[in-house]
């Protein structure tokens, strides 16, 4: 018996047309297109149904209410579907993933993110083969949990960032292993575990919890963000050198985060590296964050660490817990 896959459109390049004002979507014209692709049709594929959200977003356009409009358009038919592909904008794709991961509790079936970077409009498009390459991942269901495919490499979600702007190649996870491969055959590959907390599928929605994102840089005025940390802010994901080093000048930071703490928020401290991770306390430029009450990202992209946060505060967990489970890996956001 064939598996049954959903297919859900939010919106990006994938499905959109040209316009005197450059790429834009357009609503109920991808479903057309679709049915022009003989592929989709071959014996090999799985049955699939056609949703499409409205409106149609760039994906540069996404915020938590539209990770939740995602995430309850997939919980309305989880019991009706084998595995789900999510064809999103590539420009936030990798925070969606993240999102979607934390969010699908429970979660144990395939949900396959893609999309292209040349509209299916163009004879050029890598769509065809993301979207193709990408329901047959999800009928194998080989992962069942939020995964990004794009270019050939099936990525684990929330380790997912993107790499280029322009490239098919456009995405990877530095810190994680590719979960399969498609050449001539789909190669899936050996992966980290995924942690199951939850029995029962459940969504859980996001909060408009207030999170910002600071990156370090030489010569940095810390004072600037003074108020803005500690009075705007819950959540903070500071991007740091290296192993989670500041300049020296960052002695005026860590009375911030002691206030920022205080004030209830939440620092992560994470690499601006995409491969590596972070040790506060491996060299001395580091060890003050942690004093402060900061926490360590580790090997985690900037984009799961946004998404964690909104998670955790979403769930309604004070400060130390969330300082605990911000270090705990949750959905194999993190190597640990």
């Amino acid at each position: 018996m064939k598996k049954k896959i959903c297919l859900l459109h939010t919106g990006g390049t994938i499905g959109m047309i040209r316009s005197s004002q450059g790429y834009l979507p357009k609503e109920h014209y991808l479903e057309t297109v679709l049915n022009t692709i003989e592929d989709l049709k071959n014996e090999a594929m799985p049955d699939f149904d056609f949703f499409e959200m409205s409106p149609l977003l760039d994906s540069s356009d996404m915020a938590f209410e539209d990770w939740n409009r995602i995430g309850y358009e997939l919980s309305l038919r989880y019991n009706d579907y084998d595995g789900f592909v999510v064809l999103h904008g590539t420009d936030t794709m990798a925070y969606t993933a993240s999102a979607l991961s934390f969010m699908l509790e429970g979660l144990n079936k395939p949900v396959i993110l893609t999309g292209s970077q040349i509209p299916l409009c163009e004879v050029r498009s890598d769509g065809r083969d993301n979207l193709v390459t990408s329901l047959l991942i999800a009928q194998d269901a080989k992962y069942p949990e939020v995964c990004l495919y794009f270019g050939g490499r099936l990525l684990r979600g929330n380790r997912a960032t993107k790499m280029s702007a322009d490239g098919l190649l456009a995405f990877d996870s530095p810190n994680c292993p590719h979960l399969a491969e498609a050449g001539i055959e789909i190669r899936y590959l050996p992966a980290p575990k995924t942690p199951k907390a939850e029995r029962d599928f459940k969504l859980c929605p996001l909060e408009n919890v207030p999170i910002g994102v600071l990156k370090v840089f030489p010569g940095i005025s810390f004072p600037i963000f003074d108020k803005l940390m500690t009075e705007k802010l819950r959540g903070i994901v500071l991007e740091t050198f290296g192993a989670g080093n500041i300049p020296n000048e960052g002695n005026a930071l860590l009375p911030i985060i002691k206030r920022a703490f205080e004030a209830g928020s939440v620092i992560c401290v994470s690499s601006q590296c995409p491969q590596g991770t972070v040790s506060l306390g491996a060299y001395k430029t580091s060890s003050p964050l942690k004093e402060a009450g900061a926490v360590s990202a580790f090997d985690m992209t900037t984009e799961a660490c946004v998404a964690k946060l909104y998670y955790l505060f979403s769930k309604g967990y004070n400060k130390e817990e969330i300082k605990h489970l911000m270090e705990e890996n949750l959905r194999g956001e993190l190597t640990h």
